[in-house]
């Protein structure tokens, strides 16, 4: 397991998950219910996705090499284009409640903190991340482990931090970044699948 690759999985699905509206979703949750339960669920729910993705990414790598780092480059590729094109980070706020006027229990916030979570990460930019990630570099526990970490990290700031980030860091340019960053993968990926 290496800590490099943990480090570099870490950074790339923070800067992919930051502009995303799931980290929308736990700023939403996070201001009107205790912060703690809204972690709560959402780690585990991106614990889900993260497992999924790994294992999308493991079924990737029984594919030849040339047509496996084809595939990583074309859906690296997909990733920067919806990052540069996307509009992340201009959804209006979602309202979220929970269910008629329940109180706002443990239980029933992170129900519904792991239900939002859960159902708007299906398919979304940052499991294609991870799941590239770990065809990529063939080390799911060390990709599990910093996607885990990352999306942990920018459920936790919008939570707790929220607006005060996007104060500090304007959301174009975290969208910018983590754009040329998937370009880059991309590229390599593709060099890599033309040597063989």
């Amino acid at each position: 397991m290496s800590l490099a690759l943990i480090a570099t999985v870490f950074g790339l699905v923070f800067l992919a998950e930051l502009p995303d509206k799931t980290a929308l979703a736990s700023l939403v949750l996070g201001t009107r219910y205790r912060p703690s339960y809204v972690f709560t669920g959402a780690a585990g729910a991106f614990v889900v996705h993260v497992v999924l993705a790994i294992a999308a990414g493991s079924l990737l790598t029984l594919l030849p090499h040339r047509l496996l780092q084809s595939v990583v480059a074309a859906l690296f590729l997909l990733g920067a284009v919806l990052m540069l094109r996307g509009r992340h980070g201009e959804e209006e706020e979602e309202h979220i409640d929970l269910k008629d006027g329940a109180a706002p229990t443990f239980t029933r916030v992170a129900a519904t903190a792991f239900g939002v979570i859960l159902v708007a990460e299906f398919g979304d930019l940052t499991q294609i991340l991870t799941a590239n990630l770990a065809a990529r570099y063939h080390d799911p526990i060390a990709v599990g482990i910093g996607a885990v970490a990352g999306l942990w990290a920018v459920a936790g700031l919008a939570i707790v931090g929220g607006r005060g980030l996007l104060k500090l860091v304007p959301m174009t340019v975290i969208t910018r970044v983590c754009g040329v960053l998937m370009l880059l993968l991309a590229g390599l990926s593709l060099v890599e699948a033309i040597r063989g």
